[in-house]
């Protein structure tokens, strides 16, 4: 295996740093002081999790590359809170104050394996922590044998972490399990200016080295896509999403996920309050999904997580959740729906 140096551990303050490494500007927010900071004094209150037990556990089926569908038990688990503190994310909200107790995360796999019950002989499982899997605060190195033990029943395992924190640890944990390691990395922007504004404590090289680092292991790369990215013109929504996800698959993810971004964090609020983000609307959804069906060397979906949000027709609501189900199902939207009532129809 090539062996490689772990990234540097980000600061809790993060990191912004644009073109040439100078720091990004506040964007929105008022001048001075700590980005950061700023962001995380628009939160509400947190929804303390058990760490005894993981938050929610499910199963779907998911289309890989070659057609095929499979079965996902997806295993959301209560770790610590993730140390960047991205403008736009809301994952905070069911994490820790403090480092996630040691052996706490393989307990909450082996609860969610017991209820769960009989999997299939195919099965693949993502561990989504609202963190970073190998950052030794949200799942302690200690646990990474306890934890690929578990595992041995998966033919696929997904994770999600931070492209700074891609390291030694990682490829080691790929070692140790059976199946194929894939991790999930959040691109959301393929613009350098518009991530820098993100806080998100990453650039494009970042994400760059990180894509290259797997793929020379031989580990599966998935990217998360926001739609819209804050701060990009609603006039660009649509073809700075799919600048996005062509960038992903570029650099060899096999999957690209389109996020519909959402409000809820406090600083989603006030950017929207500025004009420097707009919510999704169905249309927007439903031109960026139709524009992504021809790729065809990648998967690419879209999540249907509240979906209330932007699907507020009750006479076509249905029908468009249908459609872009079969999306996400088959990689063709198929034919668009008409409704009288909306104020304009796909």
């Amino acid at each position: 295996m090539r062996r490689v140096p772990d990234p540097a551990p980000h600061p809790d303050a993060g990191r912004a740093a644009g073109p040439g490494g100078h720091a990004a500007s506040a964007s929105v927010f008022t001048a001075g002081g700590n980005t950061a900071a700023r962001i995380r004094s628009r939160r509400g209150p947190k929804i303390a999790p058990d760490p005894a037990r993981p938050i929610a556990h499910f199963r779907e089926e998911e289309r890989r590359l070659d057609g095929s569908r499979a079965v996902v038990l997806h295993v959301l688990l209560a770790g610590a809170e993730c140390p960047f503190t991205c403008i736009y994310c809301d994952l905070w909200r069911r994490t820790l104050d403090g480092p996630t107790p040691a052996g706490a995360i393989p307990r909450q796999l082996a609860v969610a394996l017991r209820e769960t019950g009989p999997l299939p002989a195919t099965c693949g499982v993502k561990l989504y922590n609202a963190s970073n899997f190998f950052d030794p605060r949200a799942v302690p190195p200690g646990d990474d044998a306890s934890i690929a033990a578990l595992l041995q029943p998966f033919d696929r395992v997904t994770v999600e972490c931070h492209p700074r924190l891609v390291g030694r640890r990682c490829l080691a944990f790929a070692d140790r399990i059976p199946g194929r390691l894939e991790v999930a990395m959040g691109l959301e922007t393929a613009d350098a200016a518009t991530l820098a504004r993100l806080n998100k404590g990453m650039t494009l090289e970042d994400f760059d080295r990180a894509a290259a680092r797997l793929t020379r292991a031989g580990i599966a790369l998935r990217a998360f896509v926001l739609l819209p990215a804050p701060f990009v013109p609603a006039a660009r929504a649509v073809e700075s999403a799919l600048d996005a996800v062509r960038y992903a698959v570029d650099r060899g993810a096999g999957h690209v996920t389109l996020i519909p971004s959402r409000d809820g964090n406090g600083a989603m609020e006030r950017l929207r309050e500025q004009g420097q983000w707009t919510p999704p609307v169905w249309n927007l959804i439903e031109e960026a999904t139709d524009r992504c069906a021809p790729i065809s060397n990648a998967v690419v979906t879209v999540d249907l997580w509240d979906t209330d949000r932007f699907l507020t027709c009750r006479h076509c609501r249905t029908a468009r959740i249908a459609r872009l189900r079969r999306f996400n199902d088959t990689g063709s939207p198929g034919p668009p729906v008409r409704c009288s009532a909306c104020p304009s129809s796909s």
